[in-house]
C-alpha cells in the first residue's frame, strides 16, 4: 500500500473534505484525524490554535503520510505557514483553493464569503483573495448557525431557509455573483444557500465549496497518485461524542459500516 494523505480537523465537518478528495482521487489512502475532545478551534487564541495543529500534524506524521490536507479553516487562517516550515510534505490548507476558485468563478469581482466568525475575523479569506485578485471586493459574513444546523442534519427545509435568508442579506445588498462557502460544515447547506441566493438576487450565483476546490488543488500536486481500487479510510478522533456516528455519515455522505476508526490521544 501507498503512502496516505493525512486530514485532519478541529472536529468532523472536514469529513466533507475527506469525502471530496475521495471523490476527486477515489484510489488514494486517507488517515482523518478529528480533533473532536477541544473543538472549535475558532474561540481559541492564534497561539493555541497552532500548538494543536502542530500536535494533529506530529501525528498524522506517525503513518507516513505524503501529504497533509488542513481541513480547518481556522487553523488554515493561522497555521499554515507554521506547518509548512516544519514539515518536509507538502501542506495544502481549505482557504487559499477557495479563495481561488472564488476568483476564477467570479465575473464583476464582488465575492461573498461565509464563514464562522472565528474565520471572518481573521481576514483569511480576504487575504487569500486579494492573493489571486488585488482589485476584488471583498464581503464576509459571519454565518454561526449553520454549524449546529449541519450537525443536526437540519440542511432543507424552513428553518435552514431563514437562517439562509438573514446571512445572506448583507451580501445580495453588496450585490455579489460568486459566494464561498469558508467552513467545511457548509457544504451541507449548499443547496439551500443557492437556492436562497438565487432567489434574493434575482438572477445566478455561483456557490463556491471550498472542501471541492481543495479536492481539486490536490490534482495539481506533483504526488505519486494511487491508481487502481478504491484506497482505504482511516477515522481517528480525539473524544467519541454520543452524536459521533450520525454527525460522521452526514458529513462524510455514506454510512459508517466497516470503516475504522479510533479514538486517540494526542
Amino acid at each position: 500500500m501507498g503512502k496516505p494523505i493525512g486530514i485532519f480537523d478541529s472536529g468532523l465537518g472536514g469529513l466533507t473534505v475527506a469525502r471530496a478528495i475521495r471523490g476527486a482521487l477515489p484510489a488514494e489512502h486517507l488517515v482523518y484525524l478529528g480533533d473532536t475532545a477541544r473543538v472549535p478551534y475558532g474561540t481559541r487564541s492564534a497561539e493555541t490554535v497552532v500548538r494543536y495543529a502542530i500536535g494533529c500534524a506530529e501525528r498524522l506524521l506517525s503513518h507516513d503520510i505524503k501529504l497533509l490536507v488542513v481541513a480547518c479553516n481556522t487553523a488554515s487562517g493561522v497555521a499554515l505557514e507554521e506547518l509548512r516550515s516544519r514539515l518536509d510534505i507538502p501542506v495544502v490548507g481549505v482557504i487559499e483553493p477557495g479563495a481561488q476558485v472564488g476568483v476564477r468563478a467570479s465575473r464583476s469581482g464582488r465575492i461573498g464569503v461565509l464563514a464562522t466568525p472565528g474565520t471572518v475575523s481573521s481576514g483569511a479569506y480576504e487575504r487569500a483573495i486579494h492573493a489571486e485578485n488585488p482589485a476584488a471586493q471583498v464581503f464576509a459574513q459571519p454565518a454561526p448557525l449553520f454549524v449546529p444546523l449541519a450537525e443536526e442534519g437540519w440542511v432543507t427545509g424552513e428553518v435552514p431557509r431563514l437562517a439562509a435568508d438573514r446571512y445572506l442579506r448583507p451580501l445580495v445588498e453588496a450585490d455579489v455573483d460568486t459566494i464561498v462557502l469558508g467552513c467545511t460544515h457548509y457544504p451541507l447547506l449548499h443547496e439551500t444557500i443557492h437556492d436562497v441566493a438565487a432567489e434574493l438576487l434575482g438572477h445566478e450565483v455561483v456557490v463556491v465549496d471550498s472542501a471541492e476546490a481543495t479536492a481539486g488543488a490536490l490534482g495539481d500536486l506533483e504526488l505519486d497518485l494511487e491508481a487502481g481500487s478504491e484506497g482505504e479510510l482511516q477515522i481517528l478522533v480525539t473524544d467519541l461524542p454520543g452524536q459521533f456516528a450520525a454527525s460522521a455519515s452526514r458529513f462524510l455522505g455514506r454510512p459508517l459500516d466497516g470503516l475504522d476508526i479510533r479514538a486517540v490521544d494526542l
